[in-house]
């Protein structure tokens, strides 16, 4: 026995973890797989490298001055979801909650089939907002969305919120840990 699993284990294993995914989509999807495929103007690069370091400051909790970049970044280019999406963090770790919602429901908007990657994520954090204000029916569906893109934060969360998936992820558990 090699250690790998199957495709076909892997699918199953899928729905057991995301049990709202149709089986034939539990085998195809990959989170490493979902990429931005943007055409930048060098004044758009430009601004990629604004959003790198803005995120990188946010990270390091300098909110204040990370906020100011992306601001910048966005000035430059209004129509990049991407830029929203980590305003809307930011926004977040700020607290400030009604900004975060329109800026992750603004990088929804401005998405194409070309923003796939921040498809995922801008639905993956406006189901986390939704899902902290207790609004888990909203919450359930942008982790579908997300889900099935790939984004198994996403997918864990919909564990989570389906009571049934948690008895069984339970029940799966307990079998498992008999069988060491």
């Amino acid at each position: 026995m090699s250690g790998e699993l199957s495709e076909r284990d892997n699918a199953i294993l899928n729905c057991i973890f995301n049990p709202n995914l149709p089986l034939e989509e539990a085998a195809s999807i990959s989170e490493e797989q979902l990429e931005d495929k943007e055409n930048l103007s060098t004044d758009q690069e430009h601004t990629k490298k604004l959003e790198i370091e803005s995120v990188q400051l946010a990270e390091n909790g300098n909110l204040t001055e990370a906020l100011s970049i992306i601001n910048k970044a966005i000035e430059i280019a209004p129509q990049r979801p991407s830029l929203y999406n980590n305003r809307a963090h930011i926004f977040q770790y700020l607290r400030k909650f009604d900004d975060a919602f329109k800026d992750v429901n603004k990088a929804i908007e401005l998405c194409s089939e070309t923003h796939q990657k921040t498809l995922s994520l801008a639905h993956c954090q406006r189901g986390v907002l939704y899902r902290k204000f207790e609004k888990n029916d909203l919450a359930r569906s942008d982790f579908e969305v997300s889900a099935k893109m790939g984004n198994t934060f996403s997918r864990k969360q919909l564990v989570e919120l389906n009571p049934y998936a948690a008895l069984c992820n339970q029940m799966l558990r307990q079998v498992m840990d008999k069988l060491k």
